[in-house]
């Protein structure tokens, strides 16, 4: 198996690792200025796999399948990191710090719908970054006659974009805001006739 498979896993680990090292030294431990340095070491992360990535081809390794993926992974990490380090955080911090509860848009409306195109912006990104480091392969490391998989990933950056597109925003048009239900008044009670209550003529 290549080695940079192991390298995109421990990527993944590393940053789940200084994700939740960092919120607990920041609201746990206390230690603000800490925490803050090892969630703002990150991105470290994906500058050892850019280079494992670019090592591996330059030693005359064939592109394949694995550097697709570790293309794909930096853009996503590059577009989605930092908006998931936040998510991370309001929520521990909510949980362990008292601060305010995280909000989430009700489906089908304008804010929930601005939502999926931000969400699209960044889908747009992750492909756009991996993108240009499948190229930055294909025309600096990818020995001569090994670059066409990676041709074919550019491809694939493509077809995630405009699958992402329909499946988020444009679906999302045509959702609609869940209706609440009728509330009755309380002082509201069971309809009468008219004749009620009846008069003391009539007994």
């Amino acid at each position: 198996m290549n080695i940079l498979v192991y390298v995109i896993v421990a990527c993944e680990i590393g940053f789940w690792v200084l994700l939740a090292g960092g919120l607990a030294l920041r609201y746990l431990l206390g230690a603000k200025r800490l925490g803050l340095a090892v969630l703002a070491s990150v991105p470290l992360l994906d500058v050892v796999l850019l280079l494992a990535a670019g090592a591996d081809l330059a030693r005359g390794g064939a592109a394949d399948t694995v550097h697709g993926l570790a293309a794909f992974y930096l853009g996503f990490s590059v577009a989605f990191g930092h908006s998931l380090i936040r998510w991370a955080d309001v929520r521990f911090a909510h949980r362990f710090a008292g601060g305010p509860a995280p909000v989430k848009p009700v489906k089908g409306t304008a804010a929930y719908r601005r939502g999926l195109w931000v969400e699209y912006a960044r889908v747009l990104l992750a492909c756009a970054v991996a993108v240009a480091v499948l190229l930055a392969m294909i025309v600096f490391v990818a020995a001569d006659g090994s670059a066409e998989p990676l041709w074919g990933w550019i491809q694939k950056a493509g077809l995630v974009a405009g699958i992402w597109l329909v499946a988020g925003p444009v679906w999302g048009m045509f959702e609609q805001a869940p209706r609440r239900p009728a509330v009755e008044s309380p002082s509201a009670g069971p309809s009468m006739p008219s004749a009620w209550p009846p008069s003391s003529s009539s007994a």
